[in-house]
Order: structure tokens, then C-alpha cells, then sequence
């Protein structure tokens, strides 16, 4: 074990985000799953906070972790398959945990490619239970069609905006208006774009794009207000987002999640032409399990 060495990350040269990449395709293949790190979102300032264990000149484990309500931390993670059963990603986690608890965080939410036994032995270790599923999808051939809503627009969120945005967002979702708020709060970084949907002038949902990098657009938090659902404004929502923001950028790769549960959304998403790349789950456990 002395071998092993467990750092944060703080080079995001290209060469260090190649060797990710690497690992992750080799996880992948061995595995046969559909594992992706988020190695886009990784960056000194505002992106994903990441630690590495490399064997000598070799990576062979990694965890990133983020916050989107300042209370619990999402991690992505994965091990060299020749060094599992090595504790490397507890090793990682015990790092990782020392900042976390630092910033408050009290719950980790760790996301694993469906059907992964190591992943899912891993989360059970951890004291972590399955809570949710969600289908990655990706845009795969736009399907056009008139739309039914032709004063449909989407503006860019403004400062008057704001209230609208926690309203719609918390009584779409569910969560509480404390929560929506901290939410919001906590995810307000450059290259994520807030998009208030309009019917004759008035606010009827909103969409969220993050630019994650030059090629990649990752759609979220897109809502309906529930007075306005079930009657075909979420597809003109997307549609518009899709085509009159998104495509108009050549070789755009569009992608967002849909958990598994929802199957109407999923419908949604796959009358505008996206296609389902794979299926993800979500086991959360206490930030602390020593």
C-alpha cells in the first residue's frame, strides 16, 4: 500500500485530464458499463473537486466530488480493476471526507452505472442505500415540428426574475422553498445560463444549460409551473432550447438525466430526438461511516 499515492488534483493540464479519460475508458470496458466521471466538469475555479491515487507514473483510482445545496456531495469515482480490493477508493474517500466535513457537507450521494457490482458492493461498505435512478440521455437527430405555443420565448434570467425562479422551481420539484433557495445559491457559476420560458409575456417555466466546455451543453433544471403542465409547453420549452439555443453551435453535444421513475419526461425527451445512453444509480450515505 505504501506504493499508492492520494493527492488532490490541482494540475487540469491537458495531459492530466487524458490520463482520467484513460482510466475511465479502461473502467468502462473492463466493467462493461456505461461509466462516465464527469472529467468535462473538473477545473481549479468552479468546477468538480478531484483526488487521484497513482501507482507509481500510473493513475489507477479517482474521486470527484460537488455540492449543489451546500449540505450534500455528490461523488463520482472509479478504480484501476487490477487494484481493487486495495481499499484505493476508501483511501480516496478519507481525503475527500477531511475537506467535505470541512465545508459542512452531511450527506454523500455516490453515483454508480446501473448494473455495476463492484459499485453497488462499494456503496454497501459505505452505509449507502439506493434512493433514485436516472436514464443519461443524448440528442441524437432533432425532430422538428411546428410548435403549439408560437409566443413561446425564452429570456435570459434576470435580477426580477429571481423569485419566479424559486417558486417554479420548488413547487415543480417538490423540494422546500429553504432548500430551492440554498440551491440556487450554490450553483450560480459562469457558463450555467438560466432560461425564463414566457407565454405572451408571462412566466410559465424555466431551463437551465450549463456549458460544461466548448462542445458539451448539459440541460437541467428544467421545470413547468404545475398550473401550466399537461399542456404541451414543456416540449415547446425544450424544443426552443434545443433549437434556437443549442444547434446553433456546430458539434454541440447536448445531454441531461431523467430519473428512471418519470417515464412521461422521458417521453418528452425522446419526441425531440434524444436517445437513451444509459441508466444510473443513486446511493446516499452519511458523510462520515468510520
Amino acid at each position: 500500500m505504501g506504493e499508492h499515492v492520494i493527492k488532490k488534483m490541482t494540475d487540469f493540464s491537458e495531459r492530466s485530464i487524458a490520463a482520467v479519460k484513460s482510466l475511465e475508458l479502461l473502467c468502462k470496458n473492463s466493467d462493461g458499463s456505461n461509466l462516465r466521471v464527469g472529467v468535462e466538469s473538473l477545473g481549479p475555479e468552479n468546477g468538480d473537486a478531484a483526488f487521484l491515487c497513482h501507482a507509481g507514473e500510473q493513475l489507477i483510482g479517482f474521486l470527484s466530488w460537488y455540492t449543489s445545496d451546500g449540505t450534500q456531495a455528490n461523488i463520482n469515482g472509479m478504480v484501476h480493476p487490477e487494484y481493487r480490493l486495495q481499499q484505493v477508493f476508501r483511501r480516496l474517500l478519507d481525503l475527500a471526507r477531511q475537506e467535505m466535513e470541512a465545508q459542512g457537507i452531511q450527506t454523500l450521494r455516490y453515483r454508480i452505472p446501473s448494473g455495476s457490482l463492484s459499485g453497488a458492493g462499494c456503496a454497501a461498505q459505505l452505509a449507502a442505500n439506493l434512493t433514485s435512478s436516472e436514464y443519461s440521455l443524448s440528442l441524437k437527430q432533432y425532430h422538428a415540428r411546428e410548435p403549439r405555443y408560437p409566443e413561446l420565448t425564452l429570456q435570459v434570467e434576470q435580477p426580477d426574475d429571481y423569485e419566479f425562479t424559486v417558486m417554479c422551481s420548488s413547487q415543480a420539484f417538490g423540494d422546500s422553498e429553504s432548500w430551492t433557495r440554498d440551491y440556487w445559491a450554490h450553483t450560480r457559476q459562469p457558463g450555467r445560463i438560466t432560461y425564463i420560458a414566457k407565454n405572451n409575456h408571462m412566466p410559465v417555466g424555466l431551463i437551465r444549460v450549463n456549458k460544461v466546455d466548448s462542445r458539451t451543453a448539459v440541460i437541467h433544471d428544467f421545470c413547468v409551473l404545475p398550473s401550466c403542465q399537461g399542456k404541451g409547453l414543456g416540449r415547446d420549452i425544450l424544443a426552443a432550447a434545443v433549437e434556437d439555443l443549442l444547434l446553433q453551435e456546430p458539434d454541440t453535444h447536448i445531454r441531461l438525466g431523467v430519473v428512471t421513475e418519470n417515464a412521461h419526461a422521458l417521453d418528452l425527451y425522446l419526441s425531440v430526438g434524444f436517445a437513451v445512453m444509459g441508466e444510473f444509480q443513486y446511493f446516499t450515505g452519511p458523510v462520515s461511516c468510520r
